[in-house]
């Protein structure tokens, strides 16, 4: 048996919460320890799956990690002796590609297992095996494995067709020590791949253009970290939230200063018809109007973020009129409409491109979350929905949120973690 959401929809969202620090800049921040030989405090760490898989697979590694309290850490990489991440270590998380330059600039060689994590259609690690080989690396893949080995990394100009935040981040990381300039070309704009170059600026490493097309690195010899790096809050969880309560037609305040980094999103609600009022450290709306029809285009940033279409599908399955979204990043990111389908939602998804004709109601149903962001659309969509729902694979949902029902239940859902069978629940 394993633990499952089950939700009794219908109740509106209201209240405040606090937003964790952001998932996506805290993986890459923490493999680039292993480019250190000193320790550093890092604050503002998520307590979720996805995280904790790092932490541990650094201390598989040989890091010594210390919990001062609940969202910093001490990582000390000195003790870092193994150039090999095992499949163990890495099968449940895509971002164990992230050690692979590290420990190839640290050791000259390095040994990952293929990475694993959500599956909703090919996200290729080609940029990163050919960013590295253009470095001067030797790659080999063998049984399940990426084997990587380069005496010294050579600073090279690469570039990507599409704009990739892992390649990005992965590539950035591992010309720290290159000879020479690294130039990436088409480079991600993400603020979780700035806040990363932002801490390796701060390590002493000689970066220049975070945030803008072109990201250029200077190889230096060593870092040397400060004494501790707060990273940035995180905008997904923020949005979901936001569309949550937009969704229930609730009121909520979230505590953040991540504002600043979804412009697209809080456009797009407040054309939605939400009231929001945007501050320095908060986020206020208030979702009291009906649902307008959207149309969306997700693409890089500062676009539409890709990891906030399936919320926002949810929310249009009940929206006044026919909403159209455009999967720019993963055409294929749209298998959990399925789900939604089940609920009544009336939705036709054709190469890319997803149409939405709002309807009143959906209605509670048995649901299985197939990976963390459609997860987290699913439980919206069900705290709306007429009824009760059961939604199974939360697993998924703990990758990339903490603490997920717990802040639903404190803004008024009814949402709790139930223990039952596959058997039990053919008859829902």
């Amino acid at each position: 048996m394993e633990i499952k959401y089950l939700i009794k929809g219908g109740k509106k969202l209201k209240g405040e919460i606090e937003i964790e620090g952001a998932k996506n800049a805290a993986l890459p921040i923490l493999a680039s320890t292993i480019l250190l030989n000193e320790k550093v405090i890092l604050e503002n760490i998520p307590d979720v799956e996805d995280v904790n898989t790092m932490l541990s697979l650094l201390e598989t590694l040989g890091a010594r990690i210390k919990k001062i309290d609940e969202n910093r850490f001490e990582v000390d990489p000195e003790g870092i002796n193994s150039w090999e991440a095992p499949y163990e270590a890495v099968r449940k998380m895509r971002a164990s590609i992230y050690v692979l330059g590290p420990l190839l600039a640290r050791f000259g060689k390095a040994k990952v297992a293929f990475p694993g994590g959500c599956s909703f259609g090919p996200r290729p690690i080609n940029y990163h095996i050919e960013g590295l080989a253009k470095m001067g690396a030797e790659i080999e893949i063998d049984k399940g494995f990426i084997i990587a080995k380069c005496k010294k990394l050579k600073g090279e100009e690469l570039y990507f067709d599409q704009k990739s935040v892992g390649a990005t981040a992965h590539l950035a990381m591992a010309s720290i020590f290159a000879k020479g300039k690294t130039v990436i070309l088409n480079a991600s704009k993400e603020p979780e791949v700035v806040d990363l170059l932002n801490f390796l600026k701060k390590c002493g490493a000689k970066i220049k253009g975070e945030g803008e097309d072109i990201v250029e690195i200077e190889g230096v010899k060593k870092l040397s970290p400060p004494l501790k790096y707060k990273i940035i809050d995180d905008r997904i969880e923020a949005g979901t939230f936001l569309v949550a309560a937009r969704m229930t037609k609730g009121e909520i305040k979230i505590k953040s200063k991540c504002g600043k980094y979804l412009e697209n999103v809080i456009e797009k609600l407040k054309e939605s018809g939400a009231e929001i009022e945007v501050q320095k450290e908060s986020i206020y709306l208030n979702g009291k109007n009906d649902i307008l029809p959207l149309k969306i285009e997700t693409a890089p940033y500062p676009g539409f973020p890709t990891d906030l279409q399936p919320q926002f599908v949810s929310m249009l399955s009940i929206a006044k009129g026919t909403s159209i979204i455009n999967e720019g990043i993963y055409p294929e990111r749209f298998g959990y409409t399925g789900e939604l389908m089940r609920m009544g939602a009336n939705i036709k998804v054709e190469k890319g491109i997803c149409i939405i004709e709002g309807i009143k109601k959906l209605k509670g149903t048995h649901l299985i979350a197939p990976d963390i962001r459609a997860g987290a659309a699913l439980v919206i969509a069900a705290l709306s929905a007429e009824g009760e729902s059961i939604v199974e694979g939360i697993e998924h949902i703990k990758r990339g949120y903490k603490n997920f029902h717990e802040k639903l239940k404190k803004l008024g859902a009814n949402i709790n973690l139930i223990n039952v069978s596959r058997e039990t629940l053919s008859n829902f």
